[in-house]
């Protein structure tokens, strides 16, 4: 169950302030429909770390454990530093055209905004972690959706009262102890 409730926290806590979340705000005030922009992020999200976790997978098939634990290990606490580096959206990200319906812009722009993030690159690193793809995808998944499905329901006025700094220095602490968990093997299949 770990496999599912870690990365789902860890994700939800790592999306406050990350730029899918503020694309999230900017699409669900922007069109004022929330159920195709949630429809977008997740299938967009379930695309994006079903890639990420595939990937995870690869991972654990081919490199040795003990490489692999000292990877990890480096990976989060690489992923604890970049959390405490606030994002910030781009205007190209958020630009749409009149042709394409609410749920087809979401969900290319959310896929594309996704690619190379610290959410997809957690996805990866959780999945060799865990060594359950389907478990810690499945978490990271409802990671984005707890903490994105608010931001396209209630928008710049929900986001304005979060302590997003604390939010993403206990998201740094977490990721940092899971990178001291991997070192000494606990929660892990991969010192097996």
């Amino acid at each position: 169950m770990d496999s599912f409730l870690i990365p789902a926290g860890i994700v939800a806590l790592a999306e406050i302030g990350d730029k899918t979340q503020l694309l999230a705000f900017v699409l669900g005030a922007r069109y004022k429909k929330s159920l195709p922009v949630i429809l977008g992020i997740a299938v967009a999200t379930l695309a994006n770390h079903g890639l990420a976790g595939g990937v995870g997978a690869l991972v654990i098939a081919t490199v040795p454990p003990e490489v692999l634990r000292w990877v990890l290990a480096l990976s989060f606490f690489a992923m604890a530093a970049w959390t405490l580096i606030p994002d910030k959206i781009d205007d190209d990200e958020t630009r749409t055209t009149s042709h394409r319906g609410v749920f087809i812009t979401t969900l290319v722009a959310f896929f594309l905004a996704e690619m190379g993030d610290k959410t997809q690159i957690a996805t990866v690193a959780l999945t060799a972690h865990y060594a359950s793809p389907l478990w810690v995808i499945s978490g990271t998944i409802v990671g984005m959706l707890i903490a994105d499905v608010p931001a396209v329901l209630i928008g710049d006025r929900f986001g304005a009262k979060l302590p997003v700094r604390a939010i993403h220095v206990v998201s740094a602490v977490l990721f940092a102890l899971l990178g001291l968990a991997t070192l000494q093997g606990w929660g892990s299949s991969i010192a097996n």
